[in-house]
């Protein structure tokens, strides 16, 4: 039995990243060493730090990244793509061109006999009201389209920048620490969604940045992935074990 692994939050492309072709490389490795090994990838959300795609045009770059997921499909590899609040823009390209799956919103699914939820994170059980009115914009088909009857000379940059600047207001760059089960708005959700989907062996989530393995009951557990900017984690599921691992190049992986 091959493994399913799960990751996100590489945030390709960030202008505040200094070495961005080195960062696309490094995941590039990763998923060319596990490419034996997978049955499944689960891609969580903000791989791209500003993804805007239009009809016939998409931005420029990561034809490493790009290539290295059509390859992963052409072998039969299943990669599934959940957008975030990064990517939310995403059309047909990937689907038709590199044969991923996307996925707009959390998906409930059975992987060898164990119950999935898998989500980015943004959205659920956030309270800042200002945060849910800016995620109600970017997810308005109104707007989109005022957006892509922009030249993409002047959107991909804007967005590129605006990405830029959302990070650098954060201390350091960084998402805040892990702040408590009874204060982790994710948490609190998960708790609340486990109340009324009992079966659920596994909750697994992007967005924070932070690596989080909470076991919520006997037969449910709660991952947050981290990112690979900084922690370079994903989890890797074997059919029966679930466990986290940090990718270091050079050392085998499982």
């Amino acid at each position: 039995m091959k493994n399913i692994y799960f990751l996100s939050d590489a945030h390709l492309g960030s202008l505040a990243i200094k070495h961005r072709r080195m960062h696309e490389r490094r995941l590039v490795n990763f998923l060319d060493s596990i490419k034996h090994k997978a049955s499944a990838i689960y891609l969580l959300g903000d791989m791209f730090d500003f993804w805007y795609e239009f009809k016939t045009v998409v931005p420029k770059g990561y034809t490493r990244f790009l290539g290295k997921l059509s390859e992963l499909t052409d072998r039969g590899v299943e990669v599934h793509y959940f957008i975030g609040n990064h990517d939310i823009w995403l059309g047909n390209y990937f689907e038709e061109e590199c044969g991923v799956t996307i996925h707009k919103k959390p998906l409930t699914t059975e992987i060898h006999g164990k119950e999935f939820y898998l989500a980015h994170g943004d959205g659920l059980g956030d309270p800042d009201p200002k945060f849910k009115i800016l995620r109600k914009m970017f997810h308005s088909k109104f707007l989109q389209q005022l957006f892509s009857s922009i030249h993409p000379r002047w959107t991909i940059p804007f967005g590129m920048q605006w990405a830029k600047q959302s990070r650098l207001k954060r201390e350091d760059g960084k998402e805040p620490d892990y702040m408590g089960e009874d204060k982790e708005f994710l948490v609190l959700y998960t708790k609340d969604y486990l109340k009324r989907h009992p079966n659920i062996n596994f909750f697994i989530y992007g967005h924070r940045h932070i690596v989080l393995d909470l076991q919520l009951s006997r037969t449910s557990r709660m991952t947050i992935l981290g990112d690979w900017i900084t922690h370079f984690t994903y989890a890797v599921f074997d059919g029966t074990n679930f466990f986290l691992e940090e990718y270091i190049e050079g050392e085998t992986e499982t």
